[in-house]
This record gives C-alpha cells, sequence and structure tokens, in this order.
C-alpha cells in the first residue's frame, strides 16, 4: 500500500425532503448573498428551483438565479459566472443539479476572487487558485460524485479542449443529497450515472501497478456490486427508493478518494473520453465511458491478467480458470459489456448519438497526450499509438 493522505470536509446531508433546508443550511454558515446556478428547465419544471429559492429568502438569504448550464459545462459560461458574483458581491454559489453544474460552480468559484489570473490556466496546470469562494450544493443526479470530490472539468470552447484539474477549494462545503431529486431522471441518463459511479471505482481498481491493498479492494468491490444490482433496479423502477439512494451515496464514495487509497490514480479511460466528448460535445460523459472502457480493457488485460481475472470473480462472478486467467478476465469483462448493454447504454462509438469519424483519433490522441507531452501511465503505458489503437477497437 502507497502512502496517502485524506481528508473529505464535505457534510452530507442525506435523505427525504432535505433541499427544503438550504435556507437553513446555508444561514448556519452566516453567508448572506447566494448565487443559485443550475442547468436547464428541469429544475423550475419540478418545482426543486422555487422551493430552493423560497427557503433562503425565509431564511433571510437575498439570491441571483444563474442558470444555463450544458451537459459537458463550458468555460464561456463559467466567465459569465464570475463577473456576475463580482458584480452583485456574491459570498457563495449554491450549484442545484448534477456534475456538470457543480463543476461550473467550482470553476466560477476559483475564478472570482483571481480576476488577475486566466482561469483556464488552472486547467492546464499552470496556476493554482490562491483562493476560492465557498460553494455547496443540491444534487439531482447521481453520476459524477463532483458533490464531494476535489475535481472539476471544463470544456474550452476556444481550444477544443476537455480539462480537469484537482485542488482542495473544489470540496464543497456541504451536499444536500435526497434520491427522491433523481426519480424523474431518464432511462439513459440514469445508465449514464450508473456507468460514470461503476468507472470512478473501476479506474482506480485497476489504475496502477499497486498489488497490497486489500481492504480498499474489498471497498471497491462492495461499492461496484451494490452499483451494479442498484443500477439494475432502478432502470425498471425508476422510483425504487432504496436503488436509487444506493446510487446516490456510491457516486459520492467513488469519486471522494475512498475506493483509491494506497493505490496510484490514473483515470485513463476518462482521459480518452475527454478528447471524444470535447470533439463531440453532443457526447454524453457515461455514455462515452461505456462506448471505450471495454476494449481499453481488452486492450490492457494481458499486461496483468490476475488483476482483471480477480475483479471478474469478486465482482462478476465468473468462476476462476486458474489455468488460464486471461480467458477468466476477459469473460469478466464480458459481463460488464453485457451489463452495459443491460441498461441500453453504448458500448462502441458507433452507437453514440454523435457520428464519431475515424479521421478524427490522430487529433484526438494528439491532445490526450497534451502535444506530445505525456503518455498515460497505469497497467499497460498509453502514448499516441495505443491511443489510437483503442479508439479504432471501439468504433
Amino acid at each position: 500500500m502507497n502512502n496517502f493522505e485524506y481528508c473529505v470536509p464535505t457534510k452530507v446531508i442525506f435523505g427525504r425532503d432535505t433541499q427544503k433546508r438550504a435556507g437553513e443550511i446555508i444561514r448556519e454558515y452566516g453567508f448572506r448573498k447566494v448565487m443559485i446556478h443550475y442547468g436547464g428547465g428541469s429544475v423550475k419544471r419540478s418545482g426543486l428551483l422555487d422551493q430552493v429559492t423560497s427557503s433562503l429568502e425565509e431564511a433571510g438569504i437575498e439570491t441571483i438565479l444563474f442558470g444555463g448550464v450544458q451537459a459537458n459545462p463550458t468555460l464561456s459560461k463559467a466567465l459569465e459566472g464570475m463577473e456576475i458574483c463580482r458584480r452583485e458581491n456574491v459570498d457563495f454559489i449554491l450549484a442545484v443539479g448534477g456534475g456538470s453544474v457543480i463543476d461550473s460552480a467550482k470553476c466560477i468559484a476559483d475564478g472570482t476572487p483571481n480576476p488577475e489570473i486566466d482561469p483556464w490556466k488552472y486547467f492546464m496546470k499552470e496556476a493554482v487558485p490562491p483562493k476560492a469562494l465557498p460553494h455547496g450544493n443540491i444534487l439531482t443526479l447521481s453520476a459524477s460524485g463532483s458533490e464531494t470530490s476535489q475535481s472539476c472539468v471544463i470544456t474550452n470552447e476556444e481550444n477544443g479542449l476537455k480539462r480537469g484539474f484537482n485542488c482542495p477549494t473544489h470540496r464543497p462545503l456541504f451536499a444536500v443529497c435526497n434520491p427522491e431529486l433523481t426519480f424523474t431522471v431518464s432511462r439513459f441518463q440514469t445508465g449514464c450515472g450508473t456507468v460514470d459511479i461503476l468507472m470512478h471505482t473501476l479506474e482506480r481498481y485497476l489504475g496502477g501497478t499497486t498489488k497490497d491493498t486489500a481492504l480498499t479492494d474489498r471497498i471497491a468491490e462492495g461499492l461496484m456490486k451494490a452499483v451494479i444490482e442498484a443500477g439494475a433496479a432502478a432502470d425498471l423502477n425508476p422510483e425504487d427508493y432504496e436503488a436509487r439512494a444506493t446510487l446516490m451515496w456510491a457516486g459520492s464514495l467513488s469519486h471522494n478518494d475512498l475506493t483509491g487509497l494506497g493505490r496510484e490514480v490514473m483515470m485513463t479511460v476518462h482521459q480518452l473520453e475527454h478528447e471524444l466528448s470535447g470533439k463531440y460535445p453532443e457526447v454524453a460523459h457515461g455514455a462515452g465511458l461505456s462506448a471505450l472502457f471495454c476494449s481499453w480493457a481488452r486492450y490492457v488485460c494481458g499486461d496483468d491478467p490476475m488483476r482483471f481475472a480477480q475483479l471478474a470473480v469478486r465482482v462478476w462472478d465468473v468462476e476462476m480458470n486458474f489455468e488460464n486467467p486471461l480467458k477468466t478476465a476477459l469473460d469478466g469483462i464480458q459481463r460488464m459489456e453485457d451489463y452495459f448493454k443491460s441498461l441500453n447504454m453504448p458500448v462502441r462509438l458507433t452507437e453514440l448519438e454523435a457520428d464519431v469519424k475515424e479521421e478524427d483519433f490522430d487529433e484526438m490522441a494528439e491532445k490526450c497526450t497534451n502535444f506530445g507531452r505525456r503518455v498515460l501511465p497505469g497497467i499497460r503505458e498509453l502514448g499516441k499509438h495505443e491511443m489510437m489503437d483503442i479508439y479504432r477497437m471501439a468504433l
């Protein structure tokens, strides 16, 4: 087990009707002027936005509404939010939505008090935020884990790059998590969320060469088995509270670092997918992951068949073939692919809601190497050539 540091200061308020406590929660921190950041019309149509606004107003807190976040959140929208926060002297940002809204809020929080720094430099690892506005969230989609994580991913529309960076300023003060708010999430988006939750743990589980992480492995395996069961249950019955609750809590735990403690963490398939949805913004992140993961797994599993075989046996209930562990590993990958299909998720790039072209793979792989400045580490190192191989396998 490698050395590690673990600190997740976000307060989680979990359960039914918890969104109605927004004003009470924020008032306890002493904030007086809040920007409520959200996406499209669903939070309006559901009445959630009115509930939250009323709760803050009853607590004597002034509110400013700022909507319009799209899937794969953009730097331009965040820059607009920074200007509003500065002009209106906002002292807290409340994200109401899923991972895209929360990431946009994090970017706004980083940039608002540091107008002298181009916020894109944070994503290019050329600067770190000296300070940030405090922020919290009311979660409406179980997927990214951004509600408690230190991660933030943004797309720069000017150069077509989708980049993320981790920073302590990204840990929200609190996350309000009511599984009931996910009852109306579409089947497709529920499937995307289930995939993303699994990937956040799988990519830690399969992320490096460290072997002696028995406890972390068991935590990760238990979470994945619970998500597989809950994802199937929510797919059959969208209003299954216990299934939705499992997905929501697992989403937070899968990406707040717990399931990878003591191991190297390199979200390789996430990096490949960022270039995919950066090039094709209409591709939902979870769908891009399901379209790429099994091809990546088949490409690299021969370099560590026992690790993949362990996953197959413990999570997918494959019988161990001690004479041919690679066959066990491949059987496990096939069961994962079949599970994605059962949720109606794509397992090939040609199944995505985008016309993905093979001639774009060179550009995507070049961007993924940061224009020749990096390889992706892991069970097998991936340079540009290997990245293009995986994209082709996934067609």
